[in-house]
């Protein structure tokens, strides 16, 4: 069986095992990558960036490597490399979690209990919620649904697309690490700074990807594109930036302002000025923009596979004929 073949059925069942199961309570791969770079880090942790590269490499060039050579013992059995694609795109992806948890925050603030809200908040994003009123706390998830979109389900599938297995991987392995280290903590602003680039370079492509999908399955798709264009490149995130300005278009609402982190207070960019403020019910609107570009970033993937490959036999033709006139 070929490859793109192996991944569009792999990824294609990833998919549907993880919108009927979601993430498991306990034992999740990701968490036992998460303990394992935790190790990894209580070992090599020095106020340095050098160090910290090493920290990524190890962590993120291990996995990578890992699923690399598991890859390559079921590659003669096609149907054990599409179970293995359908597991790891199972154990990467968490796109029914991120809506369950959203929805979870949206039916408190629906039951008027503002305080159940503040404390679900925390499983969808590092906001201090205390201080945030309902409205507040509402644009805070559908803000976060928007980015996780990206991290969660399109980012991956874009490098399973590339990688396959080892790309599935690798990408979750940088974002994890992006979000046990990549932020700017007194003990993490060398440490963690290759994570955080490693991370913005991976997901460039997925949150461009995003966007554009945003873009088509919203209900705006002109107010998608005006806020991606005009602010997009505001937020200090160089790949949260298109995803929620294209969000914030797509749903007419306005994302951004002042938020904090940590005891640390952001006053971000606007996005959307035209829009209207975030509602409670447009949590529900953000969940199910999320799964329709969930849903068209698979079969994006799928189908842009055959052409990666493609173009990686015309680039080896080219390489061994130009071998064959030297």
């Amino acid at each position: 069986m070929r490859a793109d073949r192996i991944f569009a059925y792999g990824a294609t069942a990833g998919l549907i095992g993880d919108l009927v199961l979601g993430d498991p309570r306990r034992g999740h791969p990701v968490a036992a990558f998460g303990r394992a770079a935790g190790a990894v880090e209580s070992l090599l942790w020095r106020d340095h960036r050098g160090w910290g590269a090493v920290h990524t490499l190890v962590c993120a060039g291990g996995a990578a490597a890992a699923a690399a050579l598991v890859s390559r013992a079921v590659r003669r059995s096609p149907a054990a490399a599409v179970a293995l694609t359908a597991a790891a795109t199972w154990a990467v992806v968490g796109g029914t979690s991120l809506g369950r948890e959203a929805r979870a925050v949206g039916g408190a603030l629906e039951a008027g209990d503002v305080d159940v809200a503040r404390e679900r908040l925390p499983h969808l994003c590092g906001r201090d919620p205390q201080s945030l009123d309902e409205q507040q706390i509402a644009r805070a998830v559908v803000e976060s649904v928007a980015e996780n979109t990206s991290d969660a389900v399109v980012g991956a599938l874009v490098w399973g697309a590339v990688g396959g297995v080892p790309g599935l991987v690798a990408f979750r392995a940088i974002n994890t690490l992006d979000a046990m280290v990549g932020h700017r903590s007194a003990r993490h602003l060398r440490y963690g700074w290759a994570s955080a680039r490693l991370d913005d370079v991976a997901g460039w492509p997925g949150a461009r990807l995003t966007a554009a999908l945003a873009v088509f399955a919203g209900g705006d798709p002109r107010g998608a594109v005006r806020a991606w264009r005009a602010d997009a490149s505001k937020h200090p995130s160089p790949n949260a930036g298109p995803v929620e300005a294209a969000f914030a278009g797509a749903l007419g609402v306005r994302l951004g302002g002042t938020l904090s982190y940590a005891g640390r207070v952001e006053h971000r960019p606007v996005l959307n000025a035209a829009g209207r403020p975030v509602g409670v019910p447009d949590i529900e609107r953000a969940v199910r923009l999320s799964r329709r570009v969930g849903a068209l970033a698979l079969a994006a993937a799928v189908g842009g596979r055959p052409a990666l490959g493609a173009l990686r036999r015309g680039a080896r033709r080219v390489v061994r004929t130009r071998k064959g006139h030297a």
